[in-house]
């Protein structure tokens, strides 16, 4: 029995994380470490075994035998519960571009399917390897496909539209739970949809992770370039007659003179250590060896958090939309802190 249970494993998880360690080798810049990719997965395990306990009481609520529910309600179930652990990923930084956002959604796809597939083996133990196969390379595959697709369009949109919340998960989910429950519609046909989900969604992914490493090169050169411009008029005292450098004035004149200075602190500050994340990052790209951490990193970020607390919530977030900083700095500075930690 622990041998079949193995090849059970084996055959139900196999072409997904493969699929998985394709995207983490292909990814040039290499920001998503394997210990969040881990998490990922433990939380996407979790997300099924949530799912699952829904089932029933759903299906007592809505009246409906399992068939329906397996191929009209489960898919937005589920999805629902595998895009909980996407929006907290991207709410907290933790994705800065597509390339991140199809990795980790794979991963949470992954974990899902790795707690299907246990729960399977234990109710089916006399299945077949044809059945393993094709829940290996059509369901699994699915799971980490379609939630891929929700991370990936929700992280567009808020590139696009950085001041939307709730609406940019919206469009992702509709289309993950709605290519979810096609899938289900061809259970009796189970080699097609194996095939279709094999051709259409890693083949789509990895179209989408190529324009993507490609985009954020050329968006890499372009904002550490504006960023190395912001710390020059920083420095020679152009930026404080900026738009943003009177705001900041008109802003510590409600407060006091130790604000502005602060604020002026904080902003050179935080563009010397996105230009130090940025260099990083290129450095990366170029497979350059990149050297360790040292105690200033460090020290810079007990700086910025000590200026932050000093300055306020509210100071900050009426400055901020004047500055030439994005989600993706955030991301940044969330790579290098960790880094530094």
């Amino acid at each position: 029995m622990p041998s079949q249970f193995a090849t059970e494993a084996l055959l139900g998880l196999t072409p997904v994380l493969l699929f998985l360690a394709a995207l983490i080798y292909l990814d040039s810049f290499k920001l998503v470490r394997l210990r969040v990719v881990f998490a990922v997965m433990l939380a996407g395990a979790l997300a099924a075994v949530l799912s699952y306990a829904a089932a029933g009481p759903l299906m007592d609520l809505l009246h409906v035998g399992f068939p329906r529910y397996s191929r009209f309600v489960a898919p937005f179930v589920e999805e629902a519960f595998k895009a909980v652990v996407i929006v907290q990923l991207l709410r907290t930084n933790r994705i800065g571009f597509l390339i991140d956002a199809a990795i980790l959604g794979v991963a949470a796809g992954a974990g899902f399917s790795l707690a299907e597939n246990v729960y399977y083996a234990y109710v089916f133990p006399d299945a077949d390897v044809g059945m393993w196969m094709v829940r290996g390379l059509g369901t699994a595959i699915m799971h980490g496909g379609v939630s891929a697709v929700f991370a990936v369009t929700a992280q567009a949109l808020r590139e696009r539209e950085p001041n939307s919340r709730v609406m940019i998960f919206v469009p992702g989910f509709l289309i993950a739970a709605s290519l979810h429950s096609i899938f289900n519609q061809f259970q009796a046909w189970p080699l097609a949809s194996t095939a279709s989900t094999l051709l259409v969604l890693p083949l789509g992914l990895l179209l989408v992770f190529d324009k993507s490493e490609h985009e954020m090169h050329n968006w890499l050169i372009h904002d550490y370039e504006t960023h190395e411009h912001l710390l020059a008029d920083i420095e020679n005292g152009t930026f404080a007659h900026s738009q943003a450098g009177r705001m900041i004035k008109t802003l510590a004149a409600r407060f006091s003179a130790e604000m502005a200075t602060n604020l002026f602190a904080y902003i050179k500050l935080h563009t010397v250590l996105v230009l130090r994340a940025e260099a990083l990052l290129m450095a990366k790209e170029n497979g350059t060896p990149l050297p360790p951490a040292g105690r200033a990193e460090h020290d810079s970020f007990a700086r910025l958090h000590a200026l932050e607390k000093k300055i306020g919530r509210t100071a900050l977030l009426t400055v901020w939309p004047h500055l030439k900083f994005s989600r993706r700095e955030l991301f940044e500075l969330h790579q290098l802190e960790t880094r530094a930690a």
